[in-house]
């Protein structure tokens, strides 16, 4: 089932919790961005719909639509795994709220059954820029290489070429960062179920999604991080890595390689984008449903869900900015 579709079913799960009611004071919501955290934001808005709280609908169609229809006004909040730039919120006229929602890591996932792949960050760059295109070349059996990666305008994608242009100077030169680039090979997949699907379908693949989505016949490689380990994406290596992070005034932040040895070197916060003024009657329903993700028991589904959960000062400065979401 795609995103999208479990999105449509909400309102149907909300429905039969509650006896097949629906509460005179409920909202519908509409949401839309990022599939990198789609999974936790579909559990997260399922579980207090189901509890008499906010119906949202959460369409997974990517961090650049999202933004897009955040700036069109089309839907009530969004989702993006980049923060929204300065010539985007200038294009807002109900102003922006931004804060990051939940953390993650960008595994390297890999359909090749019986290979315990290690990757130094030379050659994790190198396998995307295609100078790396036989299992041999990294000692795990042969075979061509498959390489999958986003169709569309991604977030995910953003971060994961932050940290390859982190990682080497070729391919910050040839490829750089955004949020689609011009992959030299490989298959496009639309959303990290997208490319989950082409890795799962092709022997001999490898591609980037949310630690999330690597089930099945995938495994996640061991990436090579700024100290010189070799690391595996779980809930361990990418606390060591966000709890680094400092937001700034925007709460945005980001660090494509960081320090230390027990940092998975691929790892991301994601933001929720509200409107500061504008919503009206949906407002308290909107600041509910921020409090709900943001709470000590949703945020404690992250790590059985493949996500980072927030801590420290990060989830203080997330907290705080539900309040300037007005009426």
């Amino acid at each position: 089932m795609t995103f999208a579709k479990k999105a449509l079913t909400l309102t149907a799960l909300a429905a039969v919790a509650g006896g097949g009611v629906a509460t005179a004071q409920s909202t519908n919501l509409n949401a839309a961005g990022a599939t990198f955290p789609a999974p936790i934001y579909q559990r997260w808005f399922a579980d207090l719909a189901a509890n008499g709280g906010p119906k949202t609908n959460y369409q997974g169609v990517g961090s650049g639509a999202g933004i897009r229809q955040f700036i069109a006004g089309t839907v009530d909040f969004a989702a993006s795994d980049e923060p929204i730039t300065a010539a985007q919120a200038a294009k807002v006229k109900r102003g922006v709220v931004q804060f990051p929602a939940v953390g993650g890591t960008i595994a390297i996932a890999y359909n090749k059954p019986g290979c315990d792949l290690k990757l130094t960050q030379k050659q994790a760059a190198d396998v995307f820029l295609g100078t790396i295109n036989d299992w041999k070349q990294l000692k795990c059996g042969s075979g061509k290489i498959t390489v999958a990666h986003r169709s569309d305008g991604s977030g995910t994608t953003f971060a994961f070429t932050s940290s390859l242009s982190a990682f080497s100077p070729a391919f910050k030169s040839k490829l750089g960062i955004g949020k689609s680039v011009n992959w030299p090979v490989g298959v496009g997949g639309k959303g990290n179920d997208g490319v989950a699907g082409v890795l799962n379908n092709t022997p001999g693949s490898i591609g980037y999604v949310n630690q999330s989505f690597v089930k099945g016949v995938l495994k996640a490689a061991a990436v090579q991080n700024r100290a010189g380990k070799f690391v595996k994406p779980d809930f361990k290596s990418g606390s060591a890595a966000l709890n680094g992070i400092t937001l700034d005034s925007d709460l945005a932040g980001e660090e494509p390689n960081p320090p230390g040895a027990q940092s998975y070197p691929i790892s991301t916060l994601t933001w929720i984008l509200a409107y500061k003024n504008g919503n009206g009657s949906k407002a308290g329903d909107l600041r509910e449903v921020f409090a709900h993700m943001l709470n000590n028991k949703s945020q404690g589904l992250a790590d059985n869900l493949g996500y980072v959960p927030l801590r420290g000062d990060i989830l203080k400065k997330a907290k705080a900015a539900i309040g300037k979401v007005s009426d």
